[in-house]
């Protein structure tokens, strides 16, 4: 008989990972790489500190190295009888409920709940324009490894709650644990404290955090993800209404018209009226939810000529509207933030018409390459220029709504901060 078979019967999980990796001649290293994985999580799952590997981790692991038949299912089975015997008696802590759909934030929240679960992100900041989406796409993915992976989550209002001190620190320590837990900072935007994330980290092999907001800031061993609004529809769809109907921001835009008036049909007549309403509103989904909050008295056709003179004249409707991000503010506050070299560079970009690749930045601002691409990338990081399909590599545009901020457009803006 297999010396490794009769071993899963009497070893953890870790010992029969360490001794199949062992037989095969991997590394540690070498077999995070294979399975897509950190070579952290294969240490502390080899050391007991992960107790409960997560079925598509064992699975990973498995065709990491080979296994197959017998060897497969024993491994398997090993994995399966270590969580039921280690799985904890109280109930995960679930995340807030939603209040709303997710709309066009398939891929988002795929790649987000993957870098967390499988691949072993431990740190990731969410960043972006106050209205583009931030809490909503972290509390789906909040949902998703609740439900899906059975991991508590710790939510935090960091607007509301004031930091932890010593006490808090070690509560919060304890009631995680070693269990997979997410903890959630929503609107960090004071900043985080690094200290309790250390603590937290070295004290919970299980812990993964999830940042939101406005202003970027790097964190040790972390990664910012900005987060752009959603895809606008080319004009050489505004006559097709089923190509529209799958474009991100059209199909939220539709479900808010919906709900305000049930029927709404995207005909051919009302098609590129919805279409320019979402390329004039950058996709942005607090402008397009406030816009179809006057559905009730304003067709598709009729609230686009009312944008004409100005996205921002539209006040929010009287009922309805809930207190969501103002948008004009939210804009308004973004570009208060920007450095003088950020706002130059911005202020440049916004009178080119059309689109414009990190080497017309380069050359339009006359600065080294290295520092202007760092520019664009800060940019790109704010929210207040995104990035376009292109064929030829990477493309950007300033936002609409941040070139018509104000009166004089974004150089009014731009000059009044100054």
């Amino acid at each position: 008989m297999d010396g490794v078979q009769v071993l899963h019967s009497t070893a953890g999980f870790g010992e029969l990972l360490r001794v199949r990796r062992e037989r095969v001649g991997l590394t540690q290293q070498v077999l995070a790489d294979h399975a897509t994985l950190s070579v952290r999580a294969i240490r502390d799952m080899e050391s007991g500190r992960v107790q409960r590997p997560r079925q598509e981790t064992v699975r990973l692991l498995a065709d990491a190295l080979r296994l197959e038949g017998h060897s497969r299912s024993n491994f398997e089975a090993a994995a399966r009888r270590q969580a039921l015997v280690e799985e904890p008696r109280d109930e995960p802590t679930a995340p807030p409920v939603a209040r709303g759909a997710i709309v066009g934030r398939d891929l988002e929240t795929e790649v987000l709940a993957d870098a967390l679960a499988v691949h072993g992100d431990r740190l990731i900041t969410v960043a972006g324009l106050g209205g583009v989406g931030k809490t909503r796409l972290v509390l789906e993915v909040a949902q998703r490894l609740h439900l899906a992976s059975r991991w508590s989550v710790r939510w935090i209002d960091c607007a509301r709650q004031p930091p932890a001190g010593p006490e808090r620190r070690a509560d919060l320590a304890r009631t995680i644990g070693e269990r997979p837990t997410l903890l959630v900072l929503d609107g960090a935007d004071a900043g985080v404290d690094t200290g309790l994330l250390d603590e937290l980290f070295h004290h919970c092999p299980g812990l993964r955090v999830l940042i939101t907001a406005q202003v970027p800031r790097p964190l040790p061993g972390g990664q910012v993800i900005p987060l752009a609004p959603l895809p606008v529809p080319g004009p050489e769809l505004d006559h097709d209404p089923a190509a529209l109907a799958e474009v991100g921001a059209v199909r939220l835009l539709l479900a808010h018209l919906r709900r305000l008036r049930p029927g709404f049909r995207l005909d051919p007549e009302e098609a590129p009226a919805v279409a320019a309403l979402c390329r004039q509103l950058d996709g942005l989904p607090s402008a397009l939810e406030l816009a179809a909050g006057w559905s009730t008295v304003l067709s598709p056709r009729q609230l686009l000529a009312r944008l004409a003179d100005g996205p921002f004249q539209l006040a929010p409707p009287p009922a309805g509207y809930g207190g969501r991000a103002d948008v004009g503010a939210a804009l308004g506050a973004a570009l208060d933030r920007l450095t003088l070299g950020q706002r130059d560079l911005l202020e440049r970009l916004a009178a080119r018409p059309g689109d414009w690749s990190g080497e017309d930045a380069v050359e339009l601002s006359g600065r080294p390459p290295q520092e202007c691409l760092a520019t664009v990338h800060e940019l790109l990081a704010s929210g207040l220029i995104r990035s376009v399909p292109a064929r030829d590599g990477v493309r950007f545009t300033v936002l609409n709504l941040c070139r018509r901020l104000g009166g004089d457009g974004v150089h009014g803006r731009l000059a009044a901060a100054s």
